[in-house]
């Protein structure tokens, strides 16, 4: 029997009273699983850390002494029991050590997604559809007015743009992203990362990622040639808000980030609404429960063919 109650949210976040742990929890926890290193979704401090290597390796770098006491690091489909509900991970596509949370508990299986992708990603592990009694899935595009472009094409449009180009990309898992299509899809353009993204891309390299060429931001190296891309995080683009002489973009799947009204990079490493409707489609579930955005269109498209339901 499908508990209606096995998670919800509380102050700190979504919580599975059955196993006593936190999905990713807003706030420090006795048990987290983690299922992924976004700060959204991975906090510092918590005791207990469930999650995969790379998820650990990315919070032992953003939050080093203040990451967590206890990490246990778990492999995709390698099972492990928090109170009673037994856990495995299953690769979600999102960025590198993502993963969704399925979860068995009396018989009836939980598959909370976290952030996921269906677009192929070099720099990640594919997603993977397991079957599940409950999908639990975010619903951050889930509009039927959201269909996320082709990102071949997208990263294609730097072709055109023959000045030096300033970049934002969140650091981790776009700015990756966003080094391997350059490479693979425009190799005449030269990137430049910033010094705080180099430390995220060894942490890639390490885990047998090839991202391919890219070198560190120099200066001087703008002032002589007009090929190069500067991948920089948001806090640094938004610096650079009067620069000159270079194209500004910002790679995102969110509409308003974009800042540049000729030229728009639409790179999204999210599930758009046909990714969430295939994904319901292979997981099979018999009851859907959303969060992470507006479920109201995915509950009117199913009407009374499948029971569905916003997490709040």
């Amino acid at each position: 029997m499908i508990l209606d109650d096995f998670v919800a949210f509380d102050a700190n976040g979504l919580y599975c009273r059955y196993g006593d742990f936190y999905l990713d929890p807003k706030q420090s926890a006795e048990h987290a699983v983690i299922s992924h290193a976004h700060g959204d979704h991975a906090v510092p401090g918590n005791h207990n850390v469930y999650c995969t290597a790379p998820t650990a390796d990315f919070m032992k770098l953003r939050y080093a002494k203040n990451a967590g006491k206890n990490f246990n690091l778990y492999s995709y489909h390698q099972t492990f029991n928090i109170g009673g509900v037994n856990i495995s991970f299953i690769s979600a596509g999102h960025i590198l050590g993502s993963a969704q949370v399925l979860m068995e508990y009396r018989g009836v299986t939980y598959l909370y997604t976290g952030d996921y992708k269906l677009q192929p990603n070099p720099t990640c592990q594919p997603l993977e559809f397991v079957k599940a009694d409950v999908l639990i899935t975010e619903s951050t595009f889930a509009n039927p007015n959201t269909i996320h472009p082709n990102p071949t094409e997208e990263i294609g449009k730097l072709n055109h743009i023959k000045t030096n180009i300033l970049l934002g990309a969140y650091g981790l898992g776009k700015a990756q992203r966003i080094i391997r299509l350059i490479n693979d899809h425009v190799p005449h353009k030269k990137v430049l990362v910033h010094f705080r993204i180099a430390p995220l891309n060894a942490i890639y390299e390490k885990h047998g990622i090839n991202l391919g060429n890219y070198q560190l931001y120099n200066r001087k190296l703008m002032k002589n040639q007009d090929e190069y891309v500067y991948i920089v995080p948001p806090f640094t683009f938004d610096s650079y808000y009067r620069a000159t002489g270079v194209t500004r973009l910002f790679a995102s799947g969110w509409k308003n980030l974009q800042v540049n009204e000729k030229d728009t990079l639409y790179i999204s490493d999210h599930a758009d609404w046909n990714d969430v409707l295939q994904t319901v489609e292979q997981v099979a579930p018999q009851q859907l429960w959303t969060l992470h955005g507006d479920g109201s269109h995915l509950k009117k498209h199913f009407g009374d063919n499948l029971i569905t339901q916003a997490l709040v």
